[in-house]
């Protein structure tokens, strides 16, 4: 499992900014393998989608990922014929590497991806980027479980679907409905540090990513989709069945082992300027008492097992302090990977010292107990002792549940560090330590086009008022670059361009011309 991101969290979430034009604001990927039959259909229908009712400047970036057909050949027409088309080549299999590889190149604020069989109705498209445009949302998907959804497929692949939904719920807690359904959108800064976490490479890479968002705290928006299924699909189901296990069970033991740095995904509390200042949302009361009373339930009787063993070889004052010394232990640890969330070994010393000053007021708690009832009674029953140990190890769960909270395990954990002057912005922005992707490339556009992003005629000045995003333009095909290719496993530089784009609709008259060519 991989444990490299970029440093720092990420800004506030916001609407894209606005300003000089030039960059695609969606970018919408198409990763094929052997698809010579339906990539040509598929790529002209979304396309004549987009043109008529997108209304921002837009991407169809093809991934071939090794195709042994003819498909690089009818991409490559694709790409000549279509000034918004681009084909990336990879020379290996596998969906979620062609994803990370064009994603990662991109330079489009929205990035999102769809089947070539498009068994998803398109109508969804646009309710699937708009949360992500306007800031609400990280990452967004279509679902075919919703109630609202209108779903045709065979009883074999229904029940495929929901039992992988429920394992994902029952195993790693996944509250998202429908993780397989190929149509998926993502905010680049988000995709930025996300995707070096993610290792798969193949069709549990949508499962592993959306996983790690929601255990990161990032916002998935659902999208109820009308999906008619494809009967010509070349997806194995038993293998890929069988990989989507191995990868269930590799997430789990990562995210039960803490070896993820997920908190460097985290977002600030709102996007209003007085909100800054806040370090980050308080953990939740309920789920807190919730955790700590599960935790607290099995230590007491871990506690009163490891009491009535040292009770047969000493004297009760001597069995109470060793049992509630190593429930202690066990105790602190648990709440702090399940109960309080810290993950990682940072701190862990000091916890756990922190803790035995805690166990030392159970000790007083429950001693004075045992003393007084000694006191009252020369000889009390093993029954009585146990009861009142109970009531006294109760008193100390509440005092000990406070101290965790407040003191323990406050909310500033281990290891926090001020800013030094340096915003959470300009720091989520930086390319990730040790990734970087030195053969790849994006492709090249003519000097003064509008996808340059230069210098350009008309173009609004800083301070000055916001200008409409470009009008599209046709692109001769001898000036369109039509490949770009990738060795397997890269992916592009580690330089993201993040000049901030107009986000104003467009809506013109050419585009709902019944005589436009296109």
């Amino acid at each position: 499992m991989r444990t490299d991101s970029s440093p720092g969290t990420l800004p506030a979430r916001e609407h894209l900014p606005a300003a000089t034009a030039g960059t695609p604001v969606l970018d919408v990927v198409i990763p094929v393998y052997n698809e010579e039959k339906d990539l040509l259909p598929c790529v002209r229908r979304l396309h004549d989608h987009l043109t008529r009712t997108f209304p921002y400047s837009f991407r169809i970036t093809i991934a071939d990922n090794a195709s042994t057909d003819t498909t690089p050949a009818v991409a490559q027409r694709l790409a000549a014929r279509i000034p918004e088309v681009r084909n990336f080549r990879l020379e290996q299999k596998g969906r979620g590497r062609a994803l990370r590889t064009v994603w990662s190149a991109s330079d489009a604020p929205i990035l999102a991806y769809m089947d070539v069989d498009l068994s998803t109705d398109l109508n969804a498209l646009l309710p699937l980027v708009a949360p992500l445009i306007s800031g609400h949302s990280d990452l967004a998907i279509g679902s075919r479980l919703a109630r609202s959804s209108r779903v045709v497929r065979g009883p074999k692949r229904e029940f495929i679907s929901r039992a992988y939904n429920l394992i994902l719920r029952g195993s790693l807690q996944a509250r998202f409905s429908d993780a397989q359904c190929g149509f998926k959108a993502i905010r680049r800064d988000v995709a930025q540090i996300l995707l070096p976490l993610v290792e798969d490479t193949g069709w549990f890479f949508d499962t592993e990513m959306l996983v790690l968002a929601e255990r990161a705290g990032l916002r998935i928006h659902e999208v109820p989709v009308d999906w008619v299924d494809d009967p010509d699909s070349t997806v194995h189901i038993v293998k890929t069945a069988t990989d989507d296990l191995k990868g269930v069970w590799r997430v789990g033991r990562a995210l039960a082992t803490g070896s993820l740095s997920l908190d460097r995904l985290t977002r600030p509390f709102g996007d209003d300027p007085r909100d800054r200042d806040i370090m980050d949302v308080p953990k939740g009361l309920a789920r807190q008492l919730v955790g700590f009373c599960v935790v607290g339930g099995l230590s007491t009787l871990f506690y009163l097992v490891l009491y009535t063993a040292f009770r047969q070889f000493g004297g009760s004052q001597v069995a109470n302090a060793l049992a509630l010394l190593v429930s202690a232990v066990a105790n602190t640890a648990a709440n702090r990977r399940l109960t309080f969330g810290v993950r990682g070994r940072g701190g862990a010393v000091k916890h756990q010292a922190q803790g035995l000053v805690v166990f030392g007021i159970g000790l007083a708690l429950t001693s004075g107990s045992l003393f007084a009832l000694n006191t009252a009674t020369s000889s009390p029953a093993h029954s009585t002792e146990l009861a009142v140990l109970v009531a006294a190890n109760l008193a100390a769960t509440v005092l000990r549940f406070l101290l965790f909270r407040v003191w323990v395990f406050s909310d500033r954990r281990e290891g926090d560090e001020p800013n030094n002057g340096v915003t959470t912005a300009s720091r989520a922005s930086a390319p990730a330590p040790g990734v970087s992707f030195p053969h790849a490339s994006s492709p090249t556009y003519p000097a003064g086009s509008p996808q340059t992003g230069g210098p350009q005629t008309g173009a609004p000045q800083a301070g000055g008022p916001a200008a409409p995003l470009p009008q599209r333009h046709v692109v001769h095909p001898q000036d369109h670059d039509t490949t770009t290719r990738f060795r397997a496993g890269e992916a592009a530089d580690g330089t993201w361009r993040d000049a901030p784009l107009h986000m104003l609709p467009v809506r013109r008259p050419r585009d709902t011309d019944a005589g436009d060519a296109r």
